[in-house]
């Protein structure tokens, strides 16, 4: 169940002879955390997009207007801004499993009410419904760092991270692609509208279930040997040794929840979290610090531009191509799949790259002008009257424009270390939230008042301003840093739930920038 990071004497830091390196491991039940969290996830950001998609066939059934549905889009946005700091507070005091276990319970909980709207006048319950999916939504988009960096190795961290995002953006993928074939535009048939209506909420509340079941299953399992039968066998002690009390001790921890952390960190910078007294944390501390690191101020800005882009472009698409595209609901959602999928490309190839080379700054930085170039193409190649032109640059789009969001996880991590990855992760998802509800009102405006040109032309207007903060980031690799044994500066703790056995030790750290790595 785990294995040991490899150590040789040459990857010893240099006086690292006076004081012995900590311990690290790799649990190899990292993967299954990282599976059920990718898939409510999932099931969370299709039910986000289920409605804006098809926003035509919604207004004609429940006889609202296209702001009403835009709403239902941007409710998960507008949740997230109040309730991001008791959530990130809970994850960072209570921990991974009541977070997940909150998050994929009242993603199931919504979308069973949801179920019970499927009639032209109850269109406030389907409302009530979205909200406590944008609710169950505050507890799951901070997570992707946070289980990577528990989880996860230094040489596999910003992969695990991306992954983790990978979940979500599928959720996307699939909320573009299977609405419009569940719910054809039929408004004259109002009955067979309300039946595939009601056979797109069933299908998801019940795959819903299966999931919180799972996320409950899952979150209960644990090695019914207890970890130090692992690391009495790697010393050369037979099973045998294994005493009969140790036994039912493991039988017994089946009964408690998913562990918070594996029983090794698996990485020098988590040991250094998990080694250092609780008791210094300070979860108010940790939020002025915050905002107090000006390149995370940064890196806050244009993470909220960005992602507040590629969100409106997400509510708002249905609209944009039915203007030019009459009666294309159907390649409407194609073209949010193909700009998702690309997306999802994007992801894991940035994750990959930041492992393989950990430049930071330049990968967001050169990836952030590309969307830049991408959402330019796609604004005056989209009256084109060449649809398959459309499917192409919103592939290119999609494909660094939603590849940019693990690279901004990851890059708040490594710059804001040791303060909590829950904390920085929530705090851009809220920039990002509420850029998205600005853009998406005034983009929707200017689409509605005058055309999608002119709504897309103030998307590129605020990315570019993106761009300039971008350059002005500092890279301060502070995670990087102790990974690969670099010290001098004091290590401030987090909450930590199953503290070490081992004595207390001070890690130092010092900062060091991209170019000098």
């Amino acid at each position: 169940q785990i294995r040991l990071l490899p150590r040789t004497p040459g990857e010893e830091p240099p006086g690292a002879e006076d004081s012995p390196a900590p311990r690290t491991a790799l649990s190899a039940r990292r993967f299954a955390v990282l599976l059920i969290f990718s898939l409510y996830s999932m099931v969370n950001a299709f039910q986000w997009i289920q409605y804006s998609i098809i926003s035509n066939v919604f207004e004609g059934f429940y006889g609202v207007s296209s702001l009403h549905i835009n709403w239902l889009s941007m409710v998960y946005m507008l949740a997230y801004v109040p309730l991001i700091f008791p959530a990130t507070w809970l994850l960072d005091t209570k921990g991974l499993r009541l977070t997940a276990l909150l998050g994929s319970g009242l993603n199931c909980l919504g979308a069973w009410v949801k179920c019970g709207s499927v009639q032209q006048h109850l269109f406030w319950v389907t409302m009530l419904g979205q909200a406590l999916c944008s609710v169950a939504q505050v507890f799951i988009l901070g997570l992707p760092s946070r289980i990577a960096s528990v989880w996860f190795g230094p040489k596999e961290v910003s992969t695990a991270c991306s992954t983790a995002v990978l979940g979500n953006q599928l959720g996307t993928a699939v909320g573009f692609l299977l609405p419009p074939v569940l719910v054809p535009n039929t408004v004259n048939n109002t009955d067979l509208l309300a039946y595939n209506i009601s056979t797109m909420f069933y299908g998801t509340s019940a795959i819903a279930t299966l999931l919180f079941i799972l996320t409950i299953i899952g979150h209960a399992s644990t090695v019914l040997l207890p970890p130090s039968v692992t690391e009495s066998s790697r010393r050369g002690l037979c099973l045998e040794a294994v005493s009969q009390s140790q036994l039912q001790a493991a039988i017994i921890s089946l009964e408690e929840a998913f562990k918070e952390k594996p029983r090794y960190p698996p990485s020098r910078a988590q040991a250094a979290i998990q080694d250092s007294p609780p008791t210094e944390y300070s979860y108010k501390n940790s939020i002025m610090n915050l905002f107090k690191n000006m390149p995370f101020v940064l890196l806050l800005i244009t993470y909220g531009i960005m992602t507040g882009a590629f969100y409106s472009v997400s509510t708002l698409l249905n609209q944009m191509i039915l203007t030019y595209y009459k009666g294309e609901e159907e390649n409407a959602g194609r073209i949010g799949l193909t700009l998702v999928i690309a997306g999802m490309v994007g992801s894991i190839l940035c994750g990959l790259w930041l492992d393989y080379t950990k430049t930071y700054k330049q990968t967001t930085l050169v990836v952030y002008i590309l969307s830049f170039l991408g959402m330019v193409i796609f604004t005056f190649t989209l009256d084109l009257q060449h649809i398959i032109i459309v499917f192409v640059t919103g592939g290119v789009l999609g494909f660094f424009m939603t590849g940019y969001l693990p690279l901004g996880f990851e890059f708040a991590v490594e710059i804001t270390y040791p303060e909590s990855e829950g904390t920085s992760s929530g705090l851009l998802n809220a920039a990002a939230q509420i850029f998205g509800i600005l853009f998406t009102l005034a983009q929707g405006k200017l689409t509605s008042d005058y055309d999608p040109w002119a709504g897309n032309i103030f998307l590129c207007a605020w990315m570019f301003v993106g761009i300039i903060f971008t350059a002005l980031i500092k890279s301060d690799l502070r995670r990087h840093n102790i990974n690969t044994g670099i010290t001098n500066g004091d290590i401030k703790a987090v909450p930590v739930d199953s503290p070490t056995d081992e004595e207390l030790k001070t890690v130092m750290m010092s900062k060091q920038s991209e170019p000098e790595i």
